[in-house]
């Protein structure tokens, strides 16, 4: 098994299961989702232990410093052991489900699929908040 020093971030991202396909973490990378100390990055710049990489995902934001190199997209146990996030980002996580959950309760709710005039009225509730 080869070790290596380095990997692009794309492939670190798909690695360590951030994204289900390489595609989608060349994507997310391109687009300015990925950041190290507050920089872009192009889905091929190389990615090191010690890096600090900044990763939003769904409205989501994992601060996450690399341990190690994956060879291979493993397990997520074996994934999980590349990368520690830090105790702020958890915090931080954890506290926007918990506002987007509440978000979710406060819209009111139909019993089954909603029909014609429930949706004109749950388009009048959301378009006059």
């Amino acid at each position: 098994m080869k070790l290596t020093t380095q990997l692009r971030v794309d492939k670190f991202l798909f690695f360590t299961r951030f994204f289900k396909t390489r595609g989608l973490a060349s994507e997310a990378v391109a687009g300015g989702h990925v950041t190290r100390a507050g920089e872009r990055l192009k889905p091929s710049h190389p990615v090191r232990v010690g890096d600090e990489l900044a990763i939003t995902k769904d409205r989501y934001i994992f601060r996450i410093r690399v341990d190690q190199i994956p060879n291979r997209r493993g397990p997520a146990k074996e994934a999980q052991a590349c990368y520690t996030e830090s105790e702020d980002s958890i915090a931080a996580r954890a506290m926007l489900a918990d506002a987007l959950k509440q978000d979710r309760l406060g819209m009111p709710s139909t019993p089954g699929r909603p029909d014609k005039h429930t949706r004109r009225r749950l388009r009048a509730f959301k378009d006059g908040q």
